[in-house]
């Protein structure tokens, strides 16, 4: 049983979290009940294998038929039923090319929920992107399709960048448009439907220092147009986008992204190509980023194990997360419906915390080092419980009526007078006791016999 560290005062909601590890593993860790409790962790799926270790994940989470997609080291993904793990299908992204996974690998998965009504049940559309820059969105059928449900679609591909390596790929809420970034790779946004560039950020390295506007309050460390950031040695590094997050489902246009050099940058596609305000995140690079629904709030993990939220607007810090983790944070999620946020990283852990007090709810050690994760929203833990109440009550008035069938009959039994079989000895001594009255009886009859036969009288000479 993987150790649980739980903070009573709070408790966790019900909440179900699927956890992704460098073996392979895909965890779930449930907290269920109306009364906060504590996560444990109740299914793993997969076997532990090193070259299938899961690089990225994306959860349709709909109430019916929901899906979860997972790519892989080896170049396969897969599309699993994230209530059970079974699996529906798979595919390589490699195909017949030549390349192996060690020259390029899946950087960026997105599973698409938006889908047209005949095609739910039947097919599913992913977009992948790889490290050479190489964008892939296909339509993938299921093997238990109708026949005539097959998809002439081609799959699109294109080059989202022709140097440098593609670190991200994310997709908006909307589902018409896809962002991409990465090392020596500057942000830009693509067209899913006509497959076209339709933006791309201005690298902030080669232009001058501007100051930042007036009407806007930023700290000595910050900067809207500031310097690249420097080396120990004085030189500019290059860029180098680790994460990003769209602010709104409904807007692309505003997008947060972290880098390398430790800075978090606030894009708007309809004001300028660089960013509209930037600043620093202690001293290591940002590993995870991701947005609330708020739209002006974000979360923000470091591979220092830092995480802290900002007020995306202004820059401003609005405070850590109590409970610090011991490794780099390789992912962070906002649960959609509770005020509960996730961490996972490379020390293990699943941990929880509660977004208005930022205490640490529960923590999980799951043994492996941590991927990713992401949150079934239709979980509410409710339906489980009145399951298994359901299985509790019909089982006790199954107990409860063989109870009272067995005291029906033992009463019968009691009433109805039972026919013992007799031991050997008891016949012996019945034998004895019945030989022993037959022998006193025939005695008594010689007796009486005796008694009534006549006295011979002997008569002399002188009689």
């Amino acid at each position: 049983m993987p150790r649980v560290i739980s903070d009573e005062t709070y408790g966790c909601p019900a909440i179900r979290a699927l956890t992704f590890d460098s073996l392979g593993l895909i965890k779930v860790t449930e907290a269920r009940g109306k009364e906060r409790g504590t996560p444990t962790v109740v299914n793993t799926w997969g076997e532990m294998n090193a070259s299938r270790s899961v690089l990225a994940a994306s959860m349709d989470d709909r109430s019916s038929n929901p899906l979860l997609a997972v790519a892989r080291k080896d170049g396969n993904v897969e599309v699993l039923n994230p209530c059970n793990g079974d699996l529906h299908f798979a595919y390589s992204v490699f195909g017949d090319d030549g390349s192996s996974p060690e020259d390029d690998e899946i950087s960026g998965l997105h599973l698409f929920r938006k889908q047209k009504e005949d095609h739910v049940e039947r097919s599913c559309t992913l977009l992948t992107c790889m490290k050479k820059g190489d964008v892939n969105l296909r339509t993938v059928q299921f093997p238990d399709a109708p026949a005539d449900s097959a998809d002439d679609a081609a799959p699109k591909t294109w080059k989202a960048c022709g140097s440098g390596e593609l670190l991200f790929g994310k997709v908006d809420g909307t589902e018409n448009f896809g962002l991409f970034g990465g090392k020596r790779v500057e942000v830009n946004i693509w067209d899913l439907e006509q497959c076209t560039k339709i933006w791309s950020a201005k690298s902030v390295s080669f232009f001058c220092y501007q100051k930042p506007l007036p009407s806007v309050n930023v700290s000595s460390n910050q900067s809207l147009l500031g310097q690249p950031p420097k080396d120990n040695l004085g030189i500019f590094t290059p860029t180098w986008f680790t994460c990003a997050a769209f602010m709104s489902n409904d807007d692309h246009r505003k997008f947060v992204t972290g880098t390398k050099s430790h800075q978090v940058r606030l894009y708007d596609v309809s004001a300028q190509r660089r960013p509209v305000l930037s600043f620093d995140f202690h001293e290591t690079a940002i590993t995870a980023i991701t947005e609330d629904p708020d739209g002006h709030t974000v979360y923000v993990g470091n591979a220092s194990a830092d995480l802290a939220a900002f007020d995306i607007r202004t820059g401003k810090l609005l405070g850590n997360f109590l409970g610090k983790c011991s490794g780099s944070i390789r992912s962070v999620v906002r649960h959609p419906q509770h005020q509960v946020i996730a961490s996972c990283g490379l020390d293990r852990y699943l941990r929880v915390y509660d977004v208005n007090t930022r205490q640490l709810i529960s923590a999980v050690f799951l043994k492996q080092h941590l991927t990713g994760l992401v949150f079934d929203s239709g979980f509410s833990g409710e339906a489980e419980i009145a399951v298994a109440n359901t299985v509790v009550e019909a089982e006790t008035e199954e107990t409860i009526e063989q109870e009272g069938d067995e005291e029906e009959n033992e009463d019968e039994t009691e009433e109805a007078p039972v026919k013992k079989k007799k031991s050997k000895k008891e016949k012996r001594s019945r034998d004895k006791v019945s030989d022993g009255e037959e022998m006193d009886k025939l005695r008594s009859k010689k007796a009486r016999d005796h008694k009534k036969k006549p006295k011979k009288v002997k008569h002399t000479q002188e009689d």
